[in-house]
């Protein structure tokens, strides 16, 4: 968005700042917020301290980093009135929550929760920060919705480290699955219009996330990784009680004679041609994508016990037959294997958002190293991806009702 057309839309954005004026305590606070806001809907090549204070009129970086460092404003009561702002102009009944995590290359090893560890920003292991994000999609755009940094056991189980960056004593390790359970059980709360969830593997082999899901009344599609194992039928299962010559079996397990479960990869390529079906579906800027899908109903293997009936999903590419993604499927055994496929590639909107989030509102452009300040740095950054996302929304909107007309 360029300047003029920033000033084009100043009585919208002024509107989207009154919202949160109220979460920081002085004139100048509430100030200095719009002005960081400001800056990073503005078009500078880098969203620091320096270009945001000089792109505002602010003689020095000092208040930006004020703002993210000593004034009093809670980040999570900001992201609150972000997802009531998302569910006013974005909602719908069939949203979909999508998980995902991106990485911030980072130099040296105090910035909180740095260290060397795989992230998919640059497809190898870097040192770097890594940011789990829940994200929102429906047909009226798709915005950032809730975040977490991930904090590595090491940096957990460091007190040093964590005193020096600020990290919460109430903080404590938890998985990148663990996180994402947390993040959405706080949208559901917030009574977010969500129906399914979708994500990389990451989170597709978490049980604890998928039955999460399912006992919310949600449905999900999951990538989940080739040797994930499930039964084609539910197995036999003995319950508990007496052991002969032991003590008392207190769990279930299965019968001696039980059928033995299968990756996924297996069941998959025993699949006839014909249960394959060519499909198109919308997968952001190259437009509609085509490939081969299929579907059977499984029972999952979750703690070596039998778990959910599902839908075993698989994706095929068309030119190399070989690659094959796989999906399991919360979802009821009417649905259409056209809107499992839709619901699977609804995740290339999370990396729109990153995309847009770095490109544009200066997601990654942060100079801090405390815990704090960095949710609030990137909370500011989702709260101007999701006013850009809006005006986007707005305009579409316009410009389909002037087709219409014409």
């Amino acid at each position: 968005m360029t300047l003029q057309e920033l000033d084009q839309w100043e009585n919208s954005f002024q509107s989207f700042h009154a919202r949160f004026s109220d979460l920081f305590p002085r004139l100048e606070s509430r100030e200095q917020a719009r002005k960081y806001l400001r800056g990073l809907l503005a078009p500078v090549e880098r969203k620091n301290g320096w270009q945001l204070a000089e792109v505002v009129g602010d003689e020095s970086p000092d208040r930006m980093q004020r703002l993210l460092y000593q004034v009093n404003w809670d980040p999570d009561a900001a992201r609150d009135r972000l997802e009531d702002f998302v569910i006013e102009n974005f909602a719908d009944p069939e949203g979909i929550g999508v998980l995902d995590e991106t990485g911030f290359i980072k130099k040296g090893k105090s910035s909180v929760g740095v260290q060397r560890q795989y992230t998919g920003t640059a497809g190898k292991v870097e040192n770097s920060q890594v940011g789990v994000f829940l994200t929102y999609a429906t047909p009226k755009g798709h915005v950032f919705l809730d975040r977490k940094l991930f904090l590595p056991e090491l940096w957990a189980n460091d007190p040093e480290r964590r005193t020096k960056a600020g990290v919460p004593d109430s903080i404590a390790f938890q998985s990148k699955p663990q996180q994402a359970i947390a993040m959405l059980e706080h949208a559901w709360k917030g009574v977010v219009p969500m129906k399914w969830v979708t994500g990389d593997e990451v989170y597709g082999n978490s049980p604890q996330l998928r039955e999460a899901i399912e006992t919310s009344g949600r449905w999900y599609v999951l990538a989940v990784a080739s040797t994930i194992e499930v039964w084609t039928d539910a197995p036999c299962v003995e319950a508990p009680g007496e052991k002969t010559g032991g003590r008392r079996r207190t769990k279930p397990r299965l019968c001696p004679d039980a059928a033995p479960s299968r990756t996924v990869a297996s069941f998959v390529a025993e699949w006839l041609s014909e249960q394959w079906e060519r499909l198109s579906v919308a997968e952001g800027e190259k437009g509609l994508r085509v490939y081969d899908w299929a579907m059977a109903r499984v029972i999952e293997k979750r703690d070596e016990l039998p778990g959910s009936e599902v839908w075993l999903l698989a994706r095929r590419s068309v030119s190399n037959p070989e690659e094959i993604a796989y999906y399991l499927a919360f979802a009821p055994v009417d649905i259409a294997l056209q809107k499992l496929a839709e619901v699977a590639s609804t995740r290339y909107t999370v990396e729109q958002c990153f995309e847009e989030g770095k490109g544009e509102t200066g997601l990654d452009h942060y100079e801090v190293r405390q815990y704090l300040s960095w949710y609030r740095h990137i909370t500011l950054s989702m709260m101007a991806h999701a006013w850009l996302s809006s005006i986007r929304s707005e305009m579409e909107e316009k410009r389909g009702t002037l087709s219409l007309a014409a």
